[in-house]
């Protein structure tokens, strides 16, 4: 509701549209796989900030989808075929190529595509709070996610045992229906999920190969700052990291939400030598001098190469361009 006088003189003409103030990275890479090589002269009916298509630029090159001189790398062509946003999707390939646990992730993946599947009533939060701890997984809210599916699935999906547990069984169905789509779209690809059994350490990986770069560093009891922007984020009290007396020096995070302070929505522990492998541009293991010399000498090295890269792209546009005319 808003008043006459709030209408006529606060509220914009129009709305803005929804491609200026959303996540582009899958309008870039659905735009990539059609072939547009300059995305910042493409013609758009309402073009959003050019510093929004370079964020998700950057995004898509941090995750592997594009290369050096910005065209789609194999990983990028795979995450095109899924409707998702491209670090779920990263996720979904990390895992299969890994070949260990991608039927894990795709339900992980499947239970993040929909709104939360707990519900707290007002009058028996206690209650309610007390059936969610024993989904609990201690590192991770995504394990969590995985957990509550697999448990509804051993019960068949009921939707009594669902309302029981203080779960939406709509939720649940919801992710049944989104799991079954995205199963059937890697069965298109010829990747075939594979279950990783009892190990869940290689499902963390994955995650932290999608989200190394909303990763902090412990600061003090519950209380973290996030690696690259330095933003102090707490863990929200629903999480299952949260008092358990168990906090690990690093993390990954899904989501910030910002409440009275910046809370780390479905967070999971990781460790500081996958942060270092599989987001080697922002993270480093400290060194010994001789390590460190060839590090520079390996930066040197890959800088060199995308230059190289950039000018055999520009010579092949210009032949291209000559030949054409």
């Amino acid at each position: 509701l808003y008043t006459d006088r709030q209408f006529r003189e606060e509220l914009m003409e129009n709305s803005v549209p929804e491609i200026q103030r959303t996540n582009l990275g899958n309008v870039v890479l659905l735009l990539k796989s059609l072939g547009v090589k300059n995305l910042l002269e493409f013609d758009f009916m309402d073009p959003p900030p050019q510093e929004n298509i370079m964020n998700s630029l950057y995004q898509l090159w941090i995750l592997g989808a594009i290369d050096n001189t910005g065209d789609l790398t194999s990983m990028g062509r795979h995450m095109v075929e899924f409707p998702l946003d491209p670090s779920l999707s990263k996720m979904l390939l990390f895992a299969h190529e890994s070949g260990e646990c991608s039927a894990e992730v795709l339900t992980v993946v499947s239970m993040l595509s929909v709104p939360s599947v707990f519900f707290r009533p007002k009058d028996r939060e206690e209650e309610s709070d007390a059936a969610r701890e024993k989904f609990f997984v201690p590192e991770s809210d995504h394990l969590t996610l995985l957990n509550v599916y697999q448990r509804a699935k051993q019960n068949k999906f009921d939707a009594q045992w669902c309302t029981n547990h203080f779960i939406h069984a709509k939720g649940i169905r919801k992710a049944r229906e989104v799991h079954a789509q995205l199963f059937d779209l890697m069965k298109q690809q010829k990747l075939y999920p594979k279950s990783c059994g009892g190990s869940w350490d290689v499902i963390r990986k994955s995650i932290c190969s999608a989200y190394f770069y909303n990763s902090s560093k412990i600061k003090g009891i519950g209380e973290y700052i996030n690696m690259l922007s330095g933003i102090p984020s707490a863990l929200h009290p629903s999480s299952a990291l949260y008092g358990l007396g168990y906090t690990p020096d690093y993390v990954c995070y899904h989501e910030l939400i910002s409440t009275s302070k910046e809370y780390m929505s479905c967070v999971t522990a990781v460790e500081g030598e996958w942060l270092a492998e599989l987001g080697p541009m922002f993270f480093s293991i400290k060194e010994s001098y001789e390590s460190t010399l060839k590090r520079r000498q390996r930066e040197r090295l890959n800088a060199a190469n995308m230059e190289r890269e950039m000018k055999e792209k520009g010579e092949r546009e210009e032949s291209e361009r000559a030949t054409d005319a």
